[in-house]
């Protein structure tokens, strides 16, 4: 975890460095400035040439750790010692002597840790200067090519996988569960095209890559169509020479004698590509990890127009799609219920008889494998060794992911490799999956907010900390280290989960890297009376929360808690370094005051009980690094328009501020004494009776998303000055839901107007004029428009050709719309159409069908004449040859 520690040391160090406060951090100014200059060597030098560190990575985690923590105790101590008389240098008492003592230790360990560091620095510079860094481009795991000779003894790697089989009548269990999956291989191997083709595989390690690409390798039929076959395996270390002697020795076969020995490798490139040349050859590549191992080899294989085809197996996305972007790429998945349990008893049995007293329990470990077919041939491998009756079976079926780890040590380094493989940026990333519970789905919008108060995220010139998170997320999903849960109607993903044997081996390596501690009731008990001393960061899913308070973790920086409570740390003193405290799970009658002195806290979410209000008290304002602050009520039964939640004037002094997200935000307070606009402010959701005045818009400037309910009998819009949200600029989503019950639905504003920036438009509780949906038709970013119990005047919708040029996804819900009039250049993006609860509209246009980027048509069940038309508009297409649009019905 060296490159998080050392973006976070970075960060620490460049906020005291701006510091004019506080005389210590002056005095250190000269050290903090060589200090954050070294870090930020070692930072460059991780990204550059990770695989160069990876003895260092250790070292340079502890120092950088350490560091930090010397930084934040000393700042916590001067902040806290600021309000009261004289300084942690001049205080009397026993109790303030100790602590002056205490501080002065800490201080004095500030040259030491910096002359560590610049150690370091001295031994990095050492290997650079030793291997030539200079000459080698960042990223390069070996020579050029032009000048790789041969070893003199060297022989090709063999396949990481379990899945190869070795037997002719082996083929048959492997491929259980991926019949589909062959035969859609088998097809493009064998297609009628003549241009050279790639077949790309991809997903997570153990799910079957290998294994399908040697049943189709194989195959009787693939054998006969193709005049050459060669399998190679590429691997994370790969070797563009090894790769080339596996195409001789496979060529050999096929080809007249030739002694790679006695010749160099242009020779043996030469060589390959000549006995590729006029033939129809099949290759495999497989287990290829990088896009620079096919630059490699891309020009040995030469494209004569003649069926040849290229196999590629990867874990990565981008990898797969590399070679030829056109091509599809074949996603592995994961088995279902029945193909774990088939494959699971041909495997135990040998294609006999399961007796029928384990039957049941057997398909609860097949289950419990999750769809991942190593996992099943590994615990297959252990049930085969144990007694066959339901007492071994019970025991192994408790610690299924247990036994399938400790019984495989190739299983281990498989998903192991997927780890190793990752940039250093991206490892504290995929470890902090671990901290959530078995099977939780994660919610992005959550996940990229602690991912961001953890400090991973370094600073971009060209993109907020938020959008770099989302990226980092989409690239552990394209390495198949990530499940996408639910996607965005934009298709960003929503949440997304980790399978539980990869989230074993999160935990497995956050403890090893002193990273994260999961915490059991178990560990709890066993842990407490000897304190958390060496713990970073603890994640508590079902523990006995009444005996934390006795947990001392003067280094803790993470709270994560996953069981309800109503009890908080009563010694937050124990936690002075805290940054995260996501106890949304924790139940409070009033604010958490108890939180205010944790100076350092930059992520707080909470769950409050009262029925009316929750005050947040006006010394709010102490916790100054705070990004995000999320409260929302116990439960449904309080999430009424009573449930509100009151901010003191002082939060417009909070400048790192980014995202305030509550269930019901009572307005805003007063900004006219404020100095100071919230820059950073992200998301402000939800605001009841929000007044957009011209002095709020100037104090969100770059406000993203904001979330709006309006309440009230006979609203009046000029009250709210809702015409000024065209000058939030950088609005991206909009939410405004408005209950009038002087009328229903309520007309909107008279001046209608919205940012130009603005993607996502949701309103509820409108309705609408002709000229509203041509404003709404007007922006040129939107992607996404949902609208919920809205209707329209004279019950019609006639749209307008240049309306809605990059509309992705329309969703209409609890309308009296009639009648509908449009024509497919109307929304030339359309990807998915939702229309719910229509009981006047008597059918969809059929135009609707005739929009090319159409993928969905989504209908309630209860609208049976929309779904007869959907049903209609699908037949239509598939008559046509459109075969990609689907419809969607939906019970509930």
């Amino acid at each position: 975890m060296a490159f998080a520690a050392l973006v976070s040391l970075a960060e620490t160090l460049s906020q005291l460095l701006k510091q004019h406060r506080y005389s210590l951090f002056l005095e250190e100014k000269p050290r903090l400035n060589s200090l954050l200059k070294h870090v930020k060597f070692l930072q460059a030098f991780l990204e550059d040439f990770p695989e160069k560190a990876n003895h260092l990575e250790g070292g340079i985690r502890d120092a950088a750790n350490e560091a930090q923590d010397i930084l934040e105790y000393l700042l916590f101590e001067e902040i806290r010692s600021s309000g009261s008389s004289g300084s942690p240098h001049q205080s009397g008492g026993s109790n303030a002597h100790r602590l002056h003592l205490k501080f002065q230790k800490q201080h004095r360990k500030l040259p030491k840790v910096s002359q560590d560091i610049e150690s370091i620095v001295r031994e990095v510079v050492g290997i650079k200067n030793s291997l030539k860094i200079q000459d080698l481009q960042p990223g390069d795991s070996c020579p050029p090519t032009s000048s790789l000779m041969k070893p003199s003894d060297s022989s090709p790697p063999t396949s990481s996988s379990v899945f190869v089989p070795t037997k002719k009548d082996d083929k048959k269990d492997a491929m259980v569960g991926f019949e589909e999956d062959l035969l859609a291989i088998k097809t493009r191997l064998c297609g009628e095209s003549r241009k050279l083709q790639f077949v790309p595989i991809y997903g997570m390690g153990g799910i079957g890559k290998t294994t399908l690409a040697r049943n189709a390798y194989d195959d009787p039929l693939v054998i006969q169509q193709f005049d050459i076959r060669a399998w190679v395996t590429v691997s994370q270390d790969y070797s563009i020479q090894e790769m080339l002697f596996t195409l001789v020795d496979s060529i050999k076969a096929f080809n007249e004698k030739f002694d790679e020995e006695k010749h160099s490798y242009e020779q043996m490139t030469e060589h390959v590509y000549k006995s590729l040349k006029g033939r129809r050859y099949l290759v495999v590549l497989d287990d290829m990890w990088s896009t620079k191992a096919w630059d490699d080899v891309r020009r040995i294989f030469p494209d004569d127009s003649n069926g040849s085809r290229i196999i590629i197996t990867t874990r990565l996305q981008d990898v797969a799609a590399y070679a030829d972007s056109s091509s599809a790429l074949h996603e592995m998945r994961f088995m279902d219920m029945d193909q774990s349990w088939i494959l699971l008893r041909q495997k135990v049995f040998n294609g006999q008889r399961c007796p029928p007293e384990l039957e049941s329990i057997g398909k609860v470990i097949a289950r419990s494998c999750k769809g991942l077919p190593l996992a099943i041939v590994v615990i297959a491998g252990l049930l085969s060794t144990v007694s066959q009756n339901q007492v071994s079976w019970e025991d192994i079926s408790e610690k299924v992911n247990l036994a399938v780890t400790a019984n495989d040590e190739q299983f281990s380094k498989i998903l192991s490799l997927s780890y190793t493989h990752l940039p250093h940026h991206l490892r504290p990333c995929f470890l902090y999956m671990g901290g959530f519970p078995e099977d939780y789905e994660i919610h992005v919008s959550r996940l990229v907010k602690l991912w961001m108060a953890e400090g991973f995220m370094k600073p971009s010139v060209s993109k907020s900390f938020e959008e770099g998170a989302e990226e980092y997320l989409e690239d552990l999903v394209k390495r198949s280290l990530v499940l996408v849960n639910r996607r965005k109607s934009n298709g960003k993903i929503k949440s997304c989960k980790v399978h539980d044997l990869v989230r074993d081996l999160c935990i497995s390596k956050a403890q090893e890297e002193k990273f994260l501690l999961h915490v059991t009731d178990r560990y709890v008990d066993k842990i407490l009376p000897g304190g958390m001393k060496d713990q970073r960061r603890l994640s508590i899913p079902r523990s006995s929360l009444t005996l934390l308070s006795n947990i001392y973790g003067p280094i803790i920086r993470t709270f994560l808690f996953f069981q309800h409570s109503q009890r908080l740390l009563s010694a937050t003193d124990s936690f002075r370094l805290l940054r995260i405290l996501d106890a949304v799970k924790l139940t409070f009658s009033k604010f958490p005051a108890e939180v205010l002195g944790l100076f350092h806290l930059r992520y707080l979410a909470f769950t409050y009980m009262h029925k009316s209000k929750c005050d947040i008290p006006a010394s709010i304002l102490q916790l100054q690094k705070l990004q995000t602050l999320f409260i929302c009520p116990y439960s449904k039964v309080y999430r009424n328009l009573r449930s509100r939640i009151c901010l003191p004037s002082e939060i417009w002094t909070m400048a790192q501020l980014r995202h305030l997200v509550f269930f019901m935000l009572d307005s805003l307070p007063d900004p006219s004494t404020a100095t100071f606009a919230l820059k950073n402010l992200q998301t402000l959701a939800v605001v009841r009776n929000f007044k957009c005045t011209k002095t709020i818009v100037q104090m969100i400037p770059n406000l993203k998303k904001l979330g709006i309910f309006y309440k009230g009998d006979g609203i009046e819009w000029r009250e709210y000055h809702l015409d000024n949200l065209v000058h939030l600029r950088q609005l991206e989503k909009l939410k405004i839901w408005v209950e009038d019950r002087s009328r229903d639905p309520f007309p909107l504003w008279e001046k209608l107007a919205f940012p130009m920036m603005l993607k996502k438009l949701t309103l509820s509780g409108c309705l609408f004029r002709s000229e509203d949906m041509t404003v709404f038709g007007s922006l040129p970013t939107l992607e996404v428009m949902k609208l919920i119990i809205c209707d329209f005047e004279g019950c019609k919708w006639e749209t307008t050709e240049g309306e809605f040029p990059r509309l992705k996804c329309l969703k209409i819900r609890f309308t009296k719309l009639k009648h509908w009039e449009t024509d497919s250049c109307h929304f030339p993006s359309l990807e998915h159409l939702q229309l719910c609860y229509f009981p006047e509209l008597g059918e969809i246009p059929d135009v609707i069908g005739e929009i090319p980027t159409l993928q969905i048509i989504e209908v309630n069940s209860w609208d049976q004449s929309l779904v007869d038309s959907a049903k209609r508009i699908k037949e239509e297409q598939q008559s046509f040859g459109n075969d990609s649009l689907q419809v969607r019905i939906v019970y509930d």
